[in-house]
């Protein structure tokens, strides 16, 4: 696979040392430059022409039109893989929260029901097959873990 990547990056690199020289020829152009600008203009069109080429082998292959916005605004490409990688730990990290609170709540709802329905709580938890016992002990271990300081008042 990157030995596709390296061909296209040694014809680009090509194509674009032509249209540098290119750009030297014409602003300084005189007719007795002609012929030179003629070669030129035939390296720059063999070189599209071999680009196209390479187009062809990379044709599966996808970029984000962001990575272009990148490259148009002066900035690294690289940047946008690491910019979405931060992006996804982020939400990663916000819904890890969302689901400890989640647990935190259904824990809470749990306990606050035995208290109102303690039959109905009784089937669930033998429906669940979560007995009273572990059930507390659940409820204990995330009210420790989110208040630290109450472990010396037990």
């Amino acid at each position: 696979m990157a030995e596709k990547f390296d061909h296209l990056e040694e014809h680009l690199e090509k194509f674009v040392e032509n249209i540098r020289q290119l750009g030297i020829i014409v602003s300084d152009f005189q007719p007795s430059s002609q012929a030179g600008l003629n070669q030129k203009l035939n390296f720059i069109v063999t070189g599209l022409q071999d680009i196209d080429k390479c187009r062809q082998q990379l044709h599966d292959i996808s970029v984000p039109l962001e990575v272009f916005e990148y490259i148009d605004q002066g900035r690294n490409p690289q940047l946008y893989t690491k910019e979405c990688l931060e992006r996804a730990l982020a939400k990663n990290e916000q819904v890890k929260g969302k689901i400890d609170t989640m647990k935190k709540f259904k824990s809470l709802l749990i306990q606050e029901l035995s208290k109102v329905f303690p039959e109905d709580m009784a089937k669930y938890r033998s429906i669940r097959g979560c007995g009273r016992f572990q059930l507390k002990i659940m409820t204990r271990h995330m009210f420790l873990r989110e208040r630290p300081f109450e472990r010396e008042r037990l």
